[in-house]
């Protein structure tokens, strides 16, 4: 339970999952808690100042988030949230070029497949997929396995300077549609 003081809530996704950041604060106490996916990371009972940052990891990176707190008016505050020295827009834009989302179903269970195209790491469900890549005549391909289904990621030239590489995901040699998250 997070009581009532609950100011601002984030949601961050990672390769390793998507991760619900809550932050709690008792702007009368200076009460500060930081919950991550409902389990708690940072408590401060009792502080005597109200605005400053608070600084913990997600994720299986242990990847650094700042969270601000910015007096803006009387007794109003402002709540921000940085993530890996990045405001949480610039962290997601970022992650949008570095990274490939597919979200599916296999078996009847919803599967997040993370493709991480600076180091071609898979990630599926939270966890780094044993990948085996190969060249192809169009590009490349990478290779894994969801539960008895084989998976594969290829990677072709789109033929355009600007949009560069493009990335398929194939499920049992079906092609599956990317997301957004």
């Amino acid at each position: 339970m997070l009581g009532g003081d609950l100011v601002a809530m984030w949601e961050v996704a990672l390769s390793d999952g998507i991760y619900r950041i809550e932050f709690s604060h008792g702007t009368t106490t200076g009460k500060r808690i930081v919950h991550v996916n409902g389990k708690e990371v940072v408590r401060k009972d009792w502080m005597f100042k109200l605005v400053g940052k608070e600084t913990f990891t997600v994720g299986e990176a242990n990847i650094k988030a700042t969270i601000n707190i910015e007096a803006i008016s009387g007794f109003s505050y402002e709540y921000s949230l940085d993530i890996d020295g990045k405001s949480l827009q610039t962290f997601i834009d970022n992650r949008a070029k570095t990274t490939k989302t597919w979200v599916l179903q296999v078996d009847g269970v919803d599967s997040r497949v993370v493709l991480e195209k600076d180091t071609m790491d898979v990630w599926c469900n939270g966890q780094k997929m044993e990948t085996t890549g190969e060249f192809v005549d169009d590009g490349t391909e990478t290779h894994f396995t969801v539960g008895e289904h084989d998976c594969c990621i290829k990677a072709t030239s789109s033929g355009k300077k600007k949009s560069g590489i493009v990335h398929y995901f194939l499920l049992d040699g079906e092609k599956v549609a990317a997301s957004t998250q």
